[in-house]
């Protein structure tokens, strides 16, 4: 059976966001208190987290489908210790109409969460949206090449639960939100000129 066969084409819908929000925090709790003097500075400087890659894309475009569900933690970085950038958690969704792809582990019941975080160089509390996109346009690392090639949607804070941060390769800066109360997307509202990517 061929990679692409494996892929879920089930839409995802804001529960699902929702549960991709949790597993990250509760993970990254457990990561905080056993490294309290290492990871753990960062308990209180967190951004926000976003689905990226490939499940991202299936999100914005329904047919791109789900490997995995790769979920990023942005936080607003120290200027003598960035987040550890090797750092990375696993986590099963668990059954689900994802279903399991099925060259993973027989440990993981439905889809792998990988999840992983990375440091901006931004104040805390600075607008998640616009630091993610200066770091996909500004920074030349493989991470940050790698993310901009598919697509960036917001899962926390709730408030922005939804938001199409980063539609892809071909991003166009346009802002598409999903509310939390509904499952479709809702008109497209653009972004001041200047906030534009070309």
């Amino acid at each position: 059976m061929s990679e692409e066969s494996d892929r879920s084409l089930a839409r995802i819908e804001i529960a699902d966001l929702r549960r991709l929000a949790a597993l990250a925090a509760d993970t990254e709790a457990e990561l905080f208190r056993r490294n309290p003097d290492g990871s753990g500075r960062y308990a209180g400087r967190l951004l926000g987290r976003a689905l990226c890659q490939g499940a991202a894309l299936h999100y914005v475009n329904g047919r791109n489908g789900v490997k995995d569900f790769d979920v990023w933690s942005f936080y607003a970085q120290y200027d003598d210790w960035p987040f550890p950038a090797r750092w990375r958690g696993t986590r099963d969704f668990g059954p689900s109409k994802f279903g399991r792809y099925p060259r993973d582990a027989p440990r993981y019941s439905g889809r792998r969460v990988d999840l992983l975080g990375r440091s901006l160089r931004v104040e805390p509390g600075a607008d998640l949206t616009e630091a993610i996109r200066r770091y996909l346009t500004v920074r030349r690392t493989r991470s940050a090449k790698e993310l901009a090639a598919k697509a960036v949607v917001l899962i926390d804070p709730e408030s922005r639960l939804g938001e199409i941060a980063w539609s892809g390769a071909n991003h166009t800066s346009e802002r598409t939100h999903m509310p939390p109360t509904g499952s479709s997307r809702i008109a497209v509202a653009r972004l001041p000129r200047g906030d534009r990517h070309p």
